[in-house]
């Protein structure tokens, strides 16, 4: 598959008034939320009309401010459900806010609180009747949406890990949750009728990462999954047998010369990862268990937020 020779700058979003955390687009394409230190997540859309008088033939506009009178720390993640009407964000305060967007307008329909301290990240399930959360008190919540706006607990996962969980996300057919953990290791969660278990653990010598595992994502058919850490390492999983058998194909190194704090998979194959020495790097996924690109040793990398 060739990939474009080049990208271009369009526009510079300003708004936020600290350190913006995260980003997430909306199903439809439409709209971007991000969110930030400033406590605040905004809401971007595009308005064909903004800029006409300078010559711009339109221009990303903040068409909300999202903000909770009562949280007072960072917003830390954002996600948006499958139909795109509500938005889910994960705060430093130990709670998670759901807004819905109807007629125009932003309500904060839920808050939902268990995590004893900072959440760290927040994701729909595929099918949008879940939700999963993580922290730094170790933790993963399940949550279960029900009519009226209601959120009921589907599982908690004390001491999913032996230190902070980074981050959760979805198996691309929703019944997998992946966990990355500043333990180093990942871990992947199956219902099992009565609870959610952890039907593998992907870490040790020769195989996990031997630092902190900052981000997992899913290739869009499922069969594969990336992971990246602090070990300035992006390591690529096969599922060899069903949801429960996954193992390493391929370790991508010396690429990045520190920590690698984001992995995205794209729908055209590409991996994308972006670390802290100011790059992003473009890897193209193979269709079997080999995926070409090892190189030399990587540089060391710092843990962070």
């Amino acid at each position: 598959m060739a990939l474009q020779p080049a990208m271009e700058l369009i526009q510079t979003l300003s708004g936020h008034k600290d350190r913006v955390w995260g980003l997430a687009w909306s199903p439809s394409g439409e709209q971007l939320a991000s969110c930030s230190g400033d406590k605040t997540v905004r809401i971007w859309s595009f308005h064909p009309d903004a800029g006409r008088n300078s010559g711009s033939s339109g221009r990303w506009v903040c068409d909300a401010v999202l903000e909770e009178e009562e949280r007072d720390r960072t917003v830390r993640a954002v996600d948006w459900s499958p139909d795109g009407q509500y938005l889910a964000t994960a705060s430093f305060d130990a709670s998670t806010a759901i807004w819905r967007h109807e007629a125009g307008n932003w309500e904060l329909v839920a808050t939902l609180e268990g995590h004893e301290n900072e959440v760290k990240s927040v994701a729909w399930s595929p099918s949008g009747t879940a939700l999963a959360t993580c922290g730094r008190d170790r933790a993963v919540w399940l949550w279960e949406a029900e009519p009226g706006n209601e959120f009921s607990v589907l599982d908690v996962k004390t001491g999913a890990h032996a230190q902070d969980v980074k981050m959760v996300t979805w198996h691309p057919g929703g019944e997998l949750l992946a966990s990355a953990s500043y333990d180093d290791s990942i871990k992947l969660w199956a219902d099992q009728g009565d609870e959610w278990e952890c039907v593998q653990t992907l870490s040790g010598p020769g195989i996990g990462h031997k630092s902190t595992v900052w981000a997992v994502a899913f290739s869009p058919d499922g069969r594969r999954m990336v992971s990246c850490g602090d070990d300035c390492c992006v390591k690529v999983w096969w599922d060899t047998r069903g949801n429960q058998g996954w193992r390493l194909a391929s370790t991508l190194t010396g690429y990045q010369m520190r920590t690698i704090f984001s992995v995205a998979w794209s729908r055209d194959d590409v991996i994308a990862s972006a670390s802290g020495d100011n790059t992003v790097c473009l890897f193209v996924a193979g269709k079997s268990p080999a995926v070409d690109g090892d190189g030399g040793a990587g540089g060391s990398g710092g843990r962070g937020g």
